[in-house]
C-alpha cells in the first residue's frame, strides 16, 4: 500500500434519497467506498445560470481511500442526475485507528 493512500471523505449532494441510494449502493458494491452516509432534509441556496435557486437536497458522505477518490467520483457522476454535481474530496487528519483501517480494508484499489 502506498503511504500516501489514506482514508478520505467525498462530499456530494443529490436531489433525492432515491438517486443518492442508487449511487451509494453502486459505490459500496464496487468496493469504491467502505460506506456512504445519506443525510436527508438539506436546503441548498445557490446561484445557477444567473439566478438564485432554492432546492431540497440530500448530502452524501462517501468514505473511501485517496487512490479511489477519482474512480468513485467518476462512478458517482455517471449515475448523477445533475449537470454539474458537487464533489469535494476532504482529507482525514485523524480518527479512530480501527475505523480508519476498516475503511482501507473495505475498499479495493484496482491498481
Amino acid at each position: 500500500m502506498d503511504a500516501d493512500d489514506k482514508p478520505v471523505l467525498i462530499y456530494s449532494t443529490f436531489p433525492s434519497m432515491e438517486s443518492a441510494e442508487l449511487v451509494g449502493a453502486a459505490l459500496v458494491d464496487a468496493r469504491l467506498a467502505a460506506c456512504v452516509n445519506i443525510l436527508p432534509g438539506m436546503v441548498s441556496i445557490y446561484r445557477w445560470e444567473g439566478a438564485r435557486q432554492r432546492d431540497g437536497e440530500v448530502v452524501m458522505l462517501i468514505k473511501t481511500r485517496a487512490s479511489l477518490a477519482d474512480p468513485a467520483i467518476a462512478r458517482s457522476r455517471a449515475g448523477h442526475p445533475y449537470a454539474n454535481p458537487a464533489f469535494l474530496v476532504l482529507p482525514i487528519e485523524g480518527g479512530a485507528a480501527e475505523f480508519l483501517a476498516w475503511i482501507m480494508a473495505e475498499t479495493v484499489d484496482p491498481t
